[in-house]
């Protein structure tokens, strides 16, 4: 395997996989053709282990393709269906940090929205909660830090998702016009950009949820990487 397709394990046994997936890197295989993170685990697990057929790995949760961080991924089908339970039943703790433009008002709180996909641009916006097909979208998040820039305010915030609907956190801070940091669909200033390739201002840095055997708790924790984040850390300019 090529050195640039080396994606970090952070723990593995027989039922599951935490590993950091690459801002730029589907999870699952799309219309691009571009390496993905299921297939290259899959062919690290196959040259490591000399299987006869493919190894079974699924992922239980997603993560936007320009978004990194932490993920978790099944080795098995009973670890697959006790993992995907936990998260029906808000046992599976997920937390990001994101870097919005713009500036706050609240040092905390919580976001609560009705949510609707559209299938044909991929795009989800906020609706009324009667609208057909609209899902119920929540989170959490705190307040980190906050600098002025030529450009405006950047704000660095925890976000603990208590709900997973497509495209949430980029929408809901979007919709209050915090838009994430580097977003082509949601963030008009990146828009133009959209042809290329932008990292998000958005990383999964916490997972915690039971071992699907054992039952222990599992937290995992990492540390954001990203030009978003790279800018709060450089005093305001």
């Amino acid at each position: 395997m090529r050195k640039k397709d080396r994606i970090p394990i952070i723990y593995e046994d027989n039922h599951l996989m935490v590993c950091e997936k690459p801002a730029g890197l589907p999870v699952q295989g799309d219309k691009t053709r571009d390496p993905d993170l299921l297939t290259l685990l899959k062919n690290r697990i196959f040259e490591r282990e000399g299987a006869l057929e493919e190894p079974y790995l699924t992922a239980v949760h997603r993560l936007d393709r320009p978004v990194g961080g932490l993920m978790v991924l099944a080795r098995s089908k009973e670890a697959a269906a006790a993992l995907s339970q936990q998260m029906k039943q808000g046992l599976f703790e997920k937390n990001y940090q994101a870097v919005c433009c713009g500036r706050l008002e609240e040092d905390f709180g919580t976001m609560e929205d009705y949510l609707l996909k559209n299938g044909k641009t991929n795009m989800t916006s906020v609706v009324k909660k009667d609208t057909k097909g609209a899902q119920y979208a929540c989170l959490d998040y705190e307040l980190i830090d906050c600098i002025e820039t030529r450009k405006g305010a950047l704000t660095w915030v925890l976000v603990s998702l208590i709900t997973g609907r497509h495209h949430q956190i980029r929408v809901q801070f979007a919709s209050r016009g915090l838009p994430l940091y580097g977003d082509t669909r949601y963030n008009p200033e990146f828009r133009e950009a959209k042809k290329t390739y932008h990292q998000i201002g958005l990383y999964a840095t916490r997972l915690s949820f039971l071992h699907p055997q054992s039952g222990e708790r599992l937290t995992f924790k990492t540390e954001p990487q990203g030009k978003a984040f790279e800018l709060m850390d450089v005093e305001a300019f």
